[in-house]
């Protein structure tokens, strides 16, 4: 039961990673097509989803518990 427990955290760990790694890369594509097409929605919606995904990175990163 232990066991499963642990897998079943792994693979939650594993989905959270990947979705903060789309966050960004999403960020960054819609970052860059705005600035190639000049278009200020696409630059602020891709400055926004960079800077959530790294105040949230930063945020789980300060609530670790050293053991």
């Amino acid at each position: 039961m232990e066991k499963e427990k642990e897998r079943q955290e792994i693979t939650l760990i594993g989905r959270i990673f990947s979705l903060e790694a789309l966050l960004i890369l999403m960020g960054l594509f819609s970052l860059l097509s705005g600035i190639i097409q000049m278009q200020r929605t696409q630059i602020f919606w891709g400055a926004v989803a960079i800077g959530v995904s790294l105040l949230l990175l930063f945020a789980r990163k300060k609530g670790r518990v050293k053991k």
